[in-house]
C-alpha cells in the first residue's frame, strides 16, 4: 500500500496543480517539498482517540495557496444513519484518498436549510451544514479517490464497519495556516 499511497498522492498533486492552473512567480515559489511519512500518518492515527479528523501538515504551495493533509477515521457511530444532511466547506476543496474500509457517501445536490457558516478551524476553514436534495449517493471503498470542490455538500450516510482516509485540502483562500505541523509529529 505504501507504493500505492505515494502514487496516489503524486497523481492527486499533479491533477490539482493542472486543474487550478496555478502560476507561481520565482519570488513566491516554495524552495522545498513537504513530506508526510507513513510513520507520521500512523503516529497521528494512533493518537486520535475520539477525534475523527486530525490535520497532519499544512504547506504553502506558492501562488497564494496552501495545501493541508489530514487523516480521518470513522466508524458506524460517525455516519448520518441514512439522513441526507452534510457539511459544506466554503473555501476548501477536499480530495479523499480511501486507505481502508468504506461506506456510502453523499455529495452535492440542492442545499436545503443551510446553517450559518462557522468561523472555521485548522482542519477545513469556514464550514456550514444543510440537507441535500437530489445529491449523488454511491459506495466508496479502499483505493477510491473522491474530489469534493469547495461549496459541495458531503456526508457519510452509512459506514458498515469503518473507513480510514487521507484528505488533501486545497486552500486557495489561505484559510488554513501554512507551516502547521501536528504536535504528535513535530
Amino acid at each position: 500500500m505504501t507504493q500505492w499511497l505515494r502514487s496516489s498522492l503524486n497523481c492527486t498533486a499533479t491533477a490539482m496543480a493542472l486543474a487550478y492552473g496555478t502560476s507561481v512567480s520565482a519570488q513566491s515559489a516554495p524552495t522545498s517539498a513537504t513530506d508526510i511519512t507513513r510513520e507520521q500518518i500512523q503516529t497521528v492515527l494512533a493518537s486520535m482517540g475520539e477525534s475523527i479528523d486530525r490535520q497532519l501538515k499544512i504547506a504553502d504551495i506558492g501562488g497564494g495557496e496552501n495545501v493541508g493533509v489530514g487523516i480521518l477515521h470513522r466508524d458506524g457511530d460517525n455516519d448520518t444513519d441514512g439522513a441526507h444532511r452534510g457539511i459544506i466547506h466554503a473555501q476548501v476543496t477536499e480530495v479523499y484518498i480511501i486507505l481502508s474500509g468504506g461506506g456510502t457517501l453523499l455529495t452535492g445536490g440542492d442545499i436545503i436549510d443551510p446553517t450559518e457558516p462557522s468561523a472555521g478551524s485548522i482542519l477545513i476553514g469556514p464550514t456550514f451544514s444543510g440537507q441535500s436534495r437530489n445529491g449523488q449517493i454511491r459506495e466508496i471503498s479502499e483505493g477510491d479517490v473522491v474530489v469534493i470542490p469547495a461549496g459541495v455538500l458531503h456526508a457519510w450516510t452509512l459506514i458498515p464497519d469503518e473507513v480510514t482516509y487521507l484528505s488533501v485540502r486545497i486552500d486557495p483562500h489561505l484559510a488554513l495556516p501554512a507551516g502547521y505541523v501536528n504536535p504528535e509529529i513535530r
